[in-house]
């Protein structure tokens, strides 16, 4: 696995990243083409920024059934940056199993209090520990017994 510094990195990007999909009018090639000529890429996990970006973008109607039920409200109604957060959240708990999901959900906690409104956190948190328990239910229950 790449530097955790790095990772971390990548996750700041694509929240980012994810945002400008969000808001329509480019592709994900064209994103990342603009991210990987704009911004210093040197300390940045590419293989995971590449890998999340096009598998969100192109399983957007997965990713996002997948926090759904964990919502209060429909998805179009989050503000874009926590939407952001709790797909690339989603991503990692469907298919970064060698992240353990406590590390997801406190990535999604920091990057909320970096770039959410004030107290989105604790509504991300709250999603993404509702989502582990679904999708990580044996990496849970372990957890919970400890």
């Amino acid at each position: 696995m790449k530097n955790l510094r790095q990772r971390q990195n990548a996750r700041k990007l694509l929240i980012q990243a994810l945002y400008s999909l969000d808001l329509g009018g480019s592709t994900p090639a064209k994103i990342e083409k603009d991210f990987l000529a704009e911004k210093s890429m040197s300390r940045v996990d590419e293989k995971f920024f590449h890998n999340a970006l096009h598998f969100i973008a192109k399983n957007l109607s997965e990713i996002d059934h997948a926090y759904a039920d964990a919502l209060d409200r429909d998805s179009i109604e989050l503000d874009p940056i926590s939407r952001a957060i709790l797909r690339l959240g989603s991503y990692e708990m469907i298919k970064c199993l060698d992240v353990p999901y406590k590390v997801v959900i406190n990535e999604g906690i920091n990057l909320a209090k970096t770039y959410a409104p004030t107290d989105a956190f604790k509504f991300i948190n709250g999603v993404l520990d509702q989502l582990a328990q679904s999708l990580r239910t044996v990496e849970a229950e372990i957890a919970s017994a400890q």
